[in-house]
């Protein structure tokens, strides 16, 4: 079965729910879950493995979406790990670096919904 519009929908509300939760980590509103920042245990890390590479585990893009996801959970596990350090300013300064990796992985899942 082909993947939808709606498929790659729920991919991207996926990075926007980790973006969210790390955000609320790094501004004091929750608790890091180490699960927060397991490929296995992210939400998106799941979709790509249940719904993408069946279909599309051949294409680049999919191993660099799993390369970039794993770039932004470590990123973002260095960034929790500042914030506890007390470097508040500069964790949540780092948000700009998940950003730049979520506007990546965006691409790289637009160009396999596009080229499917």
């Amino acid at each position: 079965m082909e993947l939808t519009a709606l498929d790659f929908q729920q991919a991207r509300v996926k990075q926007v729910l980790f973006k969210s939760r790390l955000r609320s980590v790094l501004y004091g509103v929750r608790e890091a879950e180490p699960s927060l920042f397991t490929l296995q245990e992210n939400p998106l890390g799941q979709w790509v493995n249940m719904v993408l590479k069946p279909q599309y585990g051949q294409r680049p893009e999919v191993a660099g979406i799993e390369r970039l996801l794993r770039q932004t959970l470590d990123t973002g596990q260095s960034l929790v790990r500042q914030h506890q350090r007390g470097e508040m300013e500069q964790a949540r300064a780092g948000l700009e670096q998940i950003e730049r990796l979520a506007s990546q992985i965006d691409q790289l899942l637009t160009s396999v919904e596009h080229g499917a």
